[in-house]
């Protein structure tokens, strides 16, 4: 790391930028840069511009994003295509006008076709139809990388961007409908115990295999994709491909992970599985091989992280509540 390298981490509040923050606090001589939404609003260019034009910024970790899960991709397709699409635009483009030479954008493995080879590599981009029930979402985060890319290819940048798998992890979205599969599970069998209840219903057939990666590994990843020198980080990708998977490399299916979430929660009582509830896609495990040739590879185990995970939301479960 350089000498007194300033750091803008956007979304900071969130899951993926907390745990960034918590890397890079690691680091020595790293100032670190934050704004919550209220004091910048990402999708407001002018105040974008204005905040680089002022900070004088040096690394850009771009994690602000509108997220959830299937039910809040099809209920607010809108916001999340626009909203998503303004954040990037504005910020890489408010970074590139601004000399900022170095930044990494975060993705998401939803940027994959629905039914890519297994596991999906690098180059399965834009090689066929997304999964419906996100593809909004996906289409904003192809778009943040091939911002990233075109800004490379055109002015010499070097914006790098890494697409995570599933994540889980301390200051996930537990909201009892909008979250994403393990904070849903979570809070459904931590409720379930403290009522009492002989039964919980879990979404679709749970035979769909999903791939799991605790946030602070991939805040490790970041700061590791980030920190590669320019002719190793070059030797692993092309110029308009230049995106790297982060995940763990093995999968299971949701009905083991809602066995391995009964069984972290504590709750007694049935599974039931509601089959006339959307599966989404059969299979999501990402081709992690460019990573580890790189020199990475993930050290949290899934029920480990769900042990660290619960024992962060027993913490904060009043912060829930409706």
């Amino acid at each position: 790391m350089e000498q007194n390298t300033k750091i803008y981490v956007a979304g900071h509040r969130g899951m993926v930028g907390s745990a960034i923050v918590r890397r890079l606090q690691r680091e020595d001589n790293v100032e670190i840069v934050t704004r919550t939404h209220a004091e910048l609003d990402l999708t407001d260019q002018a105040a974008v511009n204005a905040f680089f034009a002022g900070e004088k910024i040096d690394q850009v970790y771009l994690a602000a994003a509108k997220v959830g899960g299937i039910h809040a991709n099809n209920t607010y397709p809108a916001e999340f295509i626009y909203q998503n699409l303004m954040i990037e635009a504005n910020v890489i483009h408010a970074a590139h006008l601004n000399d900022v030479q170095k930044l990494l954008f975060l993705g998401s493995s939803c940027i994959y076709p629905k039914l890519a080879e297994q596991p999906m590599r690098e180059e399965a981009l834009l090689t066929g139809p997304l999964e419906p029930t996100n593809e909004p979402y996906a289409v904003a985060k192809i778009a943040g990388i091939k911002l990233c890319e075109s800004y490379n290819r055109q002015y010499g940048r070097d914006y790098r961007s890494v697409m995570p798998t599933n994540l889980y992890g301390p200051n996930d979205n537990f909201h009892p409908e909008n979250s994403h599969v393990i904070p849903a599970l979570m809070r459904r069998f931590h409720e379930a115990k403290l009522r009492g209840d002989r039964q919980v219903v879990v979404w679709g057939t749970g035979t769909p295999r999903r791939e799991f990666l605790h946030v602070d590994d991939l805040a490790d990843a970041a700061v590791f994709v980030m920190n590669l020198d320019e002719e190793t980080y070059h030797a692993h990708t092309e110029p308009m491909l230049s995106h790297i998977n982060v995940g763990t490399g093995v999968d299971c299916t949701i009905r083991e992970l809602a066995e391995a979430m009964k069984e972290v929660v504590g709750f007694q009582g049935e599974i039931v599985w509601d089959a006339n509830k959307p599966d989404g896609t059969p299979r999501k495990l990402l081709d992690v091989s460019k990573l580890h040739r790189l020199g990475w590879k993930a050290t949290i185990p899934l029920k480990a992280g769900l042990k660290d995970t619960y024992e962060w939301f027993l913490k904060h479960q009043n912060e829930f509540r409706k």
